[in-house]
């Protein structure tokens, strides 16, 4: 099952403030873009904007198909 697309768009960060966002993403062994994602649902609960729970995201390799 596909994950729904995601929306793109681009993202103007002070390159101080981009530098911390890698840092703390590379502590969390996350991309920039998914600790971005991370922070402001993070922000957004804090506020108490509710959000359903991102898609899980499938691990590892497929399984193998009959045949193979």
């Amino acid at each position: 099952m596909a994950n729904p697309p995601r929306k793109a768009f681009p993202l103007r960060l002070d390159p101080a403030l981009h530098a911390a966002i890698e840092r703390s993403a590379a502590g969390d062994l996350r991309s920039v873009n998914a600790q971005v994602e991370c922070l402001l649902r993070e922000a957004l609960a804090r506020r108490g904007v509710k959000l359903d729970a991102p898609p899980a995201v499938k691990r590892g390799r497929p399984a193998k198909e009959d045949g193979e």
